[in-house]
């Protein structure tokens, strides 16, 4: 990143700051990867500042919270044209400095952080109403494309446990997507995607919209391409100190999205998950571990 989306806005104000304040502009300006990259503590380290600094610069900036200026730092270099290259150069500096352990451990403690945020209150509304629109569905179409696939997948596979109509578009020869040409007003589509959005995705989540089809997005921005064709957005942090974007957040809501629906089709998910039983049962399906010798 050869300037940071901040860079005019910190020069243009710099000379109306505090001291401590120009010190952390200092680092933005002259760290633009590491204000994506490292945690907001680390970051007051080095540029040895108070870490109450660098939210009081980001306040300044006009930001909720430094968390926001980080952010928008992330986005901007997973924009950049040297890709995920790039990025991994720069994760493979900070490794060195910092030792595998440090990196494990923060790119632990982010998730951690990352996932507790689906619990405030607005984020777990919007769960419960993607979830009454899933099960309220006469059928469920499940899409998510490249690092987004693990997390449609894991919903698809819940909700087929259940009992839940679920399709998920994939197949051999790409004719997973031929599946929408039977869905109408009373379906659902749930895809995942987020930056850098494939475009695949995108056109898909379009068509089904133009048919009728609901589309609930587990997506990362308010302004990403899903959020706006969606009935229900549920959006989902991806920062991550690794080079790629963490799908964890993403991961979790799906695994959210499909335990509330199977709860609120009650009696009819007990019935599918007996005959599920049964099945397993029948054809051995799981390994049995060996009673210990007497």
């Amino acid at each position: 990143m050869q300037a940071g989306p901040l860079a005019e806005k910190i020069v243009r104000c710099f000379d109306d700051m505090s001291g401590q304040i120009q010190t952390a502009a200092r680092y933005v300006l002259e760290r633009p990867r590491d204000v994506a990259l490292l945690s907001m503590r680390e970051q007051a380290r080095q540029a040895n500042v108070q870490p109450a600094t660098m939210t009081r610069l980001a306040k300044y900036l006009g930001f909720a919270g430094y968390d926001d200026v980080r952010q928008l730092y992330a986005d901007a270099m997973r924009m950049e044209g040297t890709g995920f290259a790039g990025r991994v150069g720069a994760q493979a500096e900070n490794q060195k400095l910092k030792g595998d352990p440090a990196l494990a451990a923060e790119m632990l403690d982010s998730i951690a952080s990352q996932v507790t945020a689906l619990s405030r209150m607005g984020a777990l509304d919007t769960l419960v109403d993607a979830a009454r629109l899933i099960q309220g569905a006469r059928r469920v179409h499940c899409l998510g494309l490249r690092s987004s696939y693990p997390a449609a997948w894991q919903l698809h596979y819940i909700l087929s446990l259940a009992g839940s109509s679920s399709i998920m578009l994939d197949a051999a020869g790409g004719v997973g997507v031929d599946a929408l040409g039977n869905a109408t007003q009373d379906d659902v589509l749930v895809v995942v995607s987020v930056l850098p959005y494939t475009r695949q995705t995108i056109e898909i989540a379009e068509y089904a919209k133009s048919c009728g089809v609901s589309v609930i997005a587990i997506t990362d921005s308010p302004v990403a391409p899903l959020a706006h064709l969606a009935a229900c957005a549920v959006l989902v942090p991806t920062e991550s100190p690794s080079f790629l974007h963490t799908m964890s957040p993403a991961f979790v809501a799906a695994e959210i999205l499909g335990a509330l629906v199977a709860g609120r089709n009650g009696d009819a998910s007990s019935e599918a998950l007996a005959r599920v039983d049964r099945q397993s049962m029948a054809l051995n399906t799981h390994f049995k571990t060996r009673a210990g010798n007497p």
